[in-house]
């Protein structure tokens, strides 16, 4: 499918998603953002396109010489790592659910987190990298330096709402590990911050959402948002091979002889500078990955549902990007209204994960069909390899 425009406000909205599918209050949203003065060209929208805060999930900003928090989303480096192993599902055992306790056992879910930092159960450069960064926590703002050693034990650690770690088998019965998770609680903090600190801004006092307040090239409020925002990418990234690492180790324990291919690995909420129609601007990828020519991405579904490795396409027209997911079609507290425990069991039939209230809100029916929003952005991205899952492990 190619996109399709809808008159937003300076300038005009281009999406991959049919407008008649995308709600009503995701369009104001989107048409808000059309209308600041610092976009550029156009906005682009996924077809994961929805509802979020300031800025809809599933949306491509780019924007000359300023950069707004909420375009980028409060779990700053949110993103995804794939990896293929050696083993075939032959290799699987009948009954998966030991696996799966070896793993939640391995990496804290939810609110939980490490007793004590465990960088050192990572990879040497893991390691490395982890201690470099945790150097430089003295230099982000000061109301977060109290979060510290919190953001030390949450290093290699899930979280909860969509976050998963995941057994999948490719259409070859290839096992591949796969998971999502972005820079915990000291992300957010960071975020919130920055937004409540442009709300107040003088330039922001008559932006259509006070959600979409912006930061200014070349002011301190830029570069304070841009060095703390450049850190929680990094904190996003390391605590997903830190959790890699401890996967890893989990199979070896249970399959002695197995290996494991490269990792590919992407942020989808994060700010990049970049070269798009000859301008150099910051772009902002809210529930959206680079896709940019041959370049791997990782295209997720729900619990129950398939999931995707990509290589984009290089498509202009969308800044080189493409969707995260599939992407929710209804909210968290109208899936927990919708669904019961029976559903939820239904929904994830084959698969070994939490099938209790507490994740009924991550039901797969509360998301958009995942082939659908595939074939929707057939333009963006060329499919590699076809995941489904058989562990499922949430928070």
């Amino acid at each position: 499918m190619s996109s399709s425009i809808i008159n937003g406000g300076l300038v005009p909205i281009r999406t991959w998603a049919p407008a008649h599918e995308v709600e009503s209050e995701a369009i104001a949203q989107l048409k808000a953002v059309a209308s600041l003065p610092w976009v550029a060209h156009h906005v682009a929208v996924m077809p994961d396109v929805h509802l979020g805060r300031g800025a809809t999930v599933g949306s491509v900003i780019a924007l000359r010489g300023a950069v707004a928090p909420a375009a980028v989303g409060v779990d700053i480096g949110c993103g995804m790592t794939a990896v293929r192993t050696s083993l075939y599902a032959k290799d699987l055992p009948d009954n998966l659910r030991s696996l799966r306790n070896a793993i939640e056992k391995s990496i804290p879910v939810g609110r939980d987190q490490h007793d004590a930092p465990a960088l050192d159960s990572g990879s040497a450069d893991v390691k490395a990298r982890g201690t470099a960064l945790m150097e430089q926590f003295g230099s982000l703002e000061p109301r977060v330096q109290r979060l510290s050693e919190r953001a030390a034990c949450q290093l290699g650690t899930l979280g909860g709402g969509n976050h998963f770690i995941e057994v999948c088998l490719d259409t070859d019965q290839r096992v591949w590990l796969m998971l999502h998770s972005g820079s915990r609680h000291i992300g957010n903090a960071l975020a919130d911050h920055h937004i409540n600190v442009a709300r107040q801004l003088f330039h922001n006092r008559e932006l259509p959402d006070p959600d979409l307040a912006v930061f200014l090239a070349g002011s301190p409020a830029f570069d304070a948002y841009r060095r703390d925002l450049l850190w929680a990418q990094d904190y996003a990234r390391l605590n997903r091979d830190l959790m890699l690492d401890r996967l890893k180790t989990v199979m070896r324990k249970a399959f002695r002889k197995v290996t494991f291919e490269e990792p590919i690995s992407c942020h989808h909420n994060y700010v990049a500078e970049e070269c798009h129609f000859g301008e150099e601007l910051l772009v902002t990828r809210k529930g959206a990955i680079r896709a940019g020519a041959g370049e791997l991405g990782i295209i997720p579904g729900s619990m129950g549902a398939k999931s995707f490795i990509v290589r984009g396409k290089g498509n202009a027209l969308s800044f080189e990007s493409a969707s995260h997911g599939a992407g929710r079609r209804m909210s968290r507290t109208k899936a927990r209204q919708a669904f019961t425990v029976a559903d939820l069991e239904r929904q994830t039939d084959g698969v070994e994960c939490r099938k209790d209230h507490g994740v009924l809100d991550e039901a797969p029916k509360a998301y958009k069909n995942i082939d659908r929003v595939m074939e929707q952005q057939g333009d963006l991205v060329e499919i590699l390899f076809e995941l489904k899952q058989v562990v499922c492990v949430k928070g």
